[in-house]
């Protein structure tokens, strides 16, 4: 399959351009905020709001900025500024994991609250939104997969080499929108110890992204980091899995959190 030229600018008004990008980001957005008010009793709209705006904006700060960390290094040294050029493009899922947790944890102490019960609430809904952003890439052109002879290859507009290339972008999509969104409404069905579903979270999106970054074409900047085949993209998801693998063992091993439990 050759994948059409697809124009990144989905509508233009004046000097006013909409990118599918940004249609995807917004469409993420609105369909967590959409789970967040079905699946949570117990924050406000007022609340909810509020943790949806500083959750965007710890998003795409803490994304940029763990892109120049984990993937920029070079360039940040030779160029400080450029963490700031947010137009070149470059977000990072796990510095933008950070970013949502500074964000959270600000909240989180402003209303007096515990930290990991309100991660808790947000772990299940955070899926999907993660699942369309990659839709985004896909309609992009960017992320590439790595090259196959399968029948469901596709040639990237954007590709310089023309190669038949996995649609990795859409394999990340159904597995961090779709089957770790399932996921986690599963393991959450039944009241758990605070703690206990942000650990599932983060070792269900590592696995998952481990898997999944098989068939996606490292940066060309930095090649495979390990063995010839492990990305760098793997090598941050094992502090993740291994964090929640803590999480959840704390979890049951501290009576303190016993009974708080979220539904």
């Amino acid at each position: 399959m050759i994948l059409p030229e697809i124009d990144p600018i989905a509508l233009q008004i004046g000097p006013l351009a909409i990118r599918w990008y940004s249609l995807t980001w917004i469409a993420a957005f609105f369909t967590i905020y959409y789970l967040l008010t079905k699946r949570s009793k117990d924050l406000s709209s007022e609340k909810i709001s509020d943790l949806m705006f500083y959750g965007i904006m710890g998003a795409i700060i803490g994304g940029r900025c763990g892109y120049m960390l984990f993937y920029g290094t070079e360039q940040l040294l030779s160029d400080p500024f450029s963490i700031f050029y947010i137009w070149q493009g470059g977000l990072s899922f796990h510095g933008g994991l950070m970013g949502v947790l500074l964000a959270c944890y600000v909240l989180s102490t402003r209303w007096g609250i515990k930290f990991f019960w309100l991660m808790d609430i947000i772990a299940p809904c955070i899926p999907p939104g993660l699942g369309l952003v990659r839709v985004g890439n896909f309609l992009n052109s960017e992320l590439l997969g790595r090259p196959t002879d399968s029948t469901w290859g596709i040639i990237f507009p954007s590709d310089p080499l023309g190669l038949l290339r996995h649609p990795s972008q859409l394999y990340q999509a159904f597995a961090e929108g779709v089957i770790l969104f399932v996921f986690l409404i599963w393991v959450s069905r039944k009241p758990k110890p605070t703690m206990n579903i942000s650990g599932y979270f983060l070792i269900g999106y590592g696995v998952v992204r481990f898997i999944t970054e098989f068939f996606r074409t490292p940066d060309a900047h930095i090649g495979f980091v390990a063995f010839d085949f492990i990305t760098r993209g793997q090598i941050l998801c094992l502090p993740m899995m291994a964090l929640g693998i803590f999480l959840i063992y704390y979890s049951h091993l501290n009576k303190s959190f016993k009974n708080e439990t979220i539904s």
